[in-house]
């Protein structure tokens, strides 16, 4: 066991907000444990982190060999022990209704150290069971969320294609090109692109070449980034597969 965990209120610094545990003047170093439970009544639930992880970095720097499992291991048994001591007292005393307070507030900040627990240390077969239950529960929700998510997908999944004229997949490309670069009236794209490859993907899971599928990588020399400065490694449309050109219609009169 080491000598120190907590950090300790400096001599004669008489601050009330402190995560510093002991008095402002000399006192026993070795009621550092009471000292500390001192500190935490003093404290609401809104405070637990502040205070854990003050004296946690503090001990840490202590000691060069320190780890946070090490002191974890402290607080709860400082706690724990201090939850028993509280149980077994005489309900009839003046004090019953102060230590009642107190043995509450140390098991809500026992359920707040458990939520920070990664090792298991010490957990009663209860505590076990309810985290083990809870962290079920926490399965079950994430995984009827991917259910829904997955429903979703599948409802807009299809086996069918669109079948393409045998020798006439480049005439496709030229038109799905045309489109890419269609502007509206207020000079602004037509479609928006997220992905630079999503009209490859498209064409490669929905198109067809005589009943026989088309690969991404077929695809994707014909349909280069756009303002790209390197155009060496695509292909143009040959002329004789640009059969159609998209115009703007006329303007109706209304």
């Amino acid at each position: 066991m080491r000598p120190q965990y907590f950090k300790h209120r400096a001599v004669f610094d008489f601050s009330k907000d402190t995560n510093d545990v002991g008095f402002p003047l000399p006192w026993n170093k070795g009621n550092e444990d009471n000292h500390f439970l001192y500190r935490l009544y003093r404290k609401n639930k809104d405070h637990y982190e502040s205070l854990y992880q003050h004296h946690l970095d503090f001990f840490l720097t202590l000691y060069t060999d320190a780890t946070e499992q090490e002191f974890f291991v402290h607080v709860k048994q400082i706690v724990t022990d201090a939850i028993s001591e509280l149980i077994n007292k005489n309900r009839y005393t003046s004090k019953h209704a102060r230590e009642r307070q107190n043995r509450m507030q140390l098991q809500e900040f026992l359920e707040y150290l458990n939520t920070l627990d990664q090792w298991f240390i010490q957990s009663t077969d209860q505590e076990t069971i309810k985290r083990q239950l809870e962290e079920i529960a926490k399965l079950i929700n994430e995984n009827k969320k991917l259910k829904e998510e997955n429903k979703k997908l599948r409802e807009l999944e299809t086996k069918d294609y669109i079948d393409i004229r045998e020798g006439r997949h480049k005439t496709l490309y030229h038109l799905m090109l045309q489109i890419r670069e269609l502007k509206l009236e207020d000079n602004k794209e037509l479609t928006n692109a997220t992905t630079l490859n999503i009209w490859c993907k498209m064409i490669a899971k929905y198109f067809r070449v005589g009943g026989k599928e088309i690969s991404f990588e077929s695809v994707k020399p014909y349909f280069p980034p756009e303002n790209s400065a390197d155009l060496t490694k695509y292909k143009d449309i040959p002329k004789k597969d640009q059969l159609f050109t998209i115009i703007p219609a006329r303007k109706r009169s209304l």
